[in-house]
């Protein structure tokens, strides 16, 4: 069970309600919302910055969802590693590839810039101060200067709010090997696809 309250879309603020539009999510894509209602003008300007680097992504969808799932992995983040989400599905996301995962330095189906941002990720979520000159020498192989920002701004939000979940234990909607308290990895489980 989750250790803050939900709150039901018709309890939420009508500014969030017209944002979040909740009547066509399921409750595991209503997410942190549910939570975050508590607090409607944080929550407002959290949809927005997350909107923005939605909706303005310069980097591939598979991409950021293959680092989206190894950071949480780190946070053990069950509701982040269940999901997945379609357009990531769309732009070739495969359950082969999220297998890749567990040893993504060894795996012959990531792509040398897939491999970077899946390590910057990992450095993020465990030991960002071993982010160093080599670090970013590796990312500019791959990606321009804007696209290293928007990648770093995307992991600190994935390893910020993915510990925040953890610490929520929200499990209640998802697939039972995700309700467990063990340790658990985003690969070998049954998935929930979102939109």
């Amino acid at each position: 069970m989750a250790r803050i309250a939900k709150l039901a879309p018709e309890d939420w603020d009508p500014r969030l309600r017209e944002a979040a539009r909740p009547e066509s999510a399921s409750d595991l894509e209503q997410g942190l919302t549910r939570f975050f209602a508590h607090c409607p003008e944080q929550a407002l300007g959290l949809m927005q910055f997350g909107g923005a680097l939605k909706r303005n992504r310069a980097l591939p969808e598979r991409l950021v969802e293959l680092v989206r799932l190894r950071v949480a992995f780190f946070n053990q983040c069950r509701s982040c590693m269940a999901i997945r989400y379609s357009d990531a599905v769309a732009d070739g996301l495969s359950e082969d590839l999220v297998c890749s995962l567990a040893k993504p330095h060894e795996a012959d189906n990531l792509s040398d810039a897939e491999k970077a941002a899946i390590r910057y990720g990992e450095l993020m979520a465990t030991d960002h101060l071993a982010i160093g000159d080599a670090i970013y020498a590796d990312l500019r192989k791959h990606f321009s200067e804007a696209e290293i920002v928007e990648l770093g701004m995307t992991v600190a939000f994935f390893v910020g709010f993915g510990r925040l979940a953890a610490t929520w234990h929200m499990v209640e909607e998802l697939p039972p090997a995700f309700q467990t308290a063990e340790t658990i990895a985003p690969w070998g489980q049954e998935k929930v696809q979102v939109r």
